[in-house]
């Protein structure tokens, strides 16, 4: 099973590159995007992933603007051994320069929605240490995952209107994950096991000159699974940006986080972030939300549009909905990511805070599976 890739010097194994090293069917490979204006006027949020095992690769394209619905396109074939081939139908995704710029685009189709956009970087390559979370004595989640900061440019087309994306005002974030996590249809047979906790925070940030990045996995009574801080330069343009890797990122002692709750919601209403560096210094971030996003609109816990879920050779989709007259707690409606101002002494700043709670969460008061908080 060999592809374009095993031309190059590249191999971690002894197998070809579409053989994984683990025979764990939920091993994936996924590259995902946001875009977002200062000023909330607008979000978007595009995926692609490849499931080896499943032999799946599904994509997914949303848009929302203030105040408007949130259109959706989803996409899924049967995958192909060829790993540069990143197309579904009318969706692809195109690597111009790695690690520097990238190109998407969603042709005309029956979803009435369709875009044709370029990210150019704005920052090094920077990994987030390895997450590992158990379940028992298995592997929940086994993955690593960089991001990269940037602008985007180009035009979206949707069911509403039409947004022209300028890079003058269009941040983004860029997050390319690989390894193991639970995607799909659940598994089946053994023992019944109860529905699986999780909380997670996730919250990328723009300054004037810097980026700051911020981490989070809790357990059930709030114990830290993961925690991670990091800050980096930020370069004007992708051509000052030294190299993959420019050695620069700034690696925190810990974080902490404090989120206050919308009532009867898991919706942050707004949250605090302690950066902690290696000396004890904490420095804290302000975020207040101006924009919701739900993440069902790119297959996360989407009852029909799941990620790695079976759909066929090749089939496409499409939906919209108000996000103001969704149930907050329904279990597909809790992974939010919201646009939020971030502030940091007299500094300001902008980026985005991804949210999941599933289960009890003795911090905010959650006690059953998906509750709210008091009001």
């Amino acid at each position: 099973m060999l592809n374009k890739l095993d031309d190059f010097p590249i191999h971690q194994t002894p197998e070809p590159i579409a053989v994984p090293s683990t025979s764990d069917r939920n091993v994936y490979d996924r590259t995902w995007f946001n875009g977002y204006t200062a000023d909330g006027a607008y979000y978007f949020g595009i995926g692609i992933a490849i499931y080896p095992h499943r032999k799946i690769l599904d994509c997914a394209f949303s848009v929302v603007e203030r105040g408007g619905r949130q259109h959706c396109f989803y996409g899924s074939r049967r995958a192909p051994i060829e790993r540069t081939e990143m197309q579904v139908g009318p969706f692809r995704l195109e690597v111009l320069e790695p690690m520097l710029r990238t190109r998407v685009v969603l042709d005309d189709n029956a979803t009435g929605l369709a875009c044709d956009l370029t990210f150019s970087a704005r920052t090094a390559a920077i990994q987030e240490a390895r997450q590992t979370l158990w379940s028992g004595d298995r592997r929940a989640m086994d993955s690593t995952r960089f991001d990269q900061f940037g602008r985007w440019s180009g035009v979206i087309h949707h069911p509403d209107g039409g947004i022209k994306v300028d890079d003058r005002t269009c941040y983004g974030t860029k997050d390319r994950s690989w390894g193991v996590r639970n995607v799909g249809e659940r598994d089946v047979g053994g023992a019944p096991m109860p529905p699986p906790s999780v909380f997670f925070l996730w919250a990328p940030l723009v300054w004037d000159d810097h980026i700051s990045h911020a981490i989070f996995f809790d357990g059930t009574q709030g114990e830290a699974l993961v925690r991670e801080g990091i800050t980096a330069p930020l370069y004007r343009s992708e051509a000052e940006i030294p190299g993959v890797v420019d050695g620069l990122d700034r690696r925190m002692a810990t974080a902490r986080h404090r989120v206050t709750y919308v009532p009867n919601t898991r919706l942050a209403q707004s949250a605090e972030i302690d950066l902690v560096d290696i000396d004890g210094h904490t420095t804290t971030i302000a975020l207040d939300p101006i924009l919701k996003f739900q993440m069902k609109g790119l297959g996360y816990g989407h009852p029909q549009w799941g990620q790695g879920m079976w759909k066929g050779e090749l089939e496409i989709g499409g939906e919209s909905f108000d996000p103001l007259t969704l149930d907050p707690l329904a279990r597909e409606n809790v992974h939010v990511q919201q646009v939020v101002r971030a502030r940091q002494g007299s500094q300001t700043g902008i980026g985005v805070l991804e949210q999941i709670c599933f289960g009890p969460y003795r911090p905010a008061g959650f006690g059953e599976f998906l509750d709210g908080a008091k009001a």
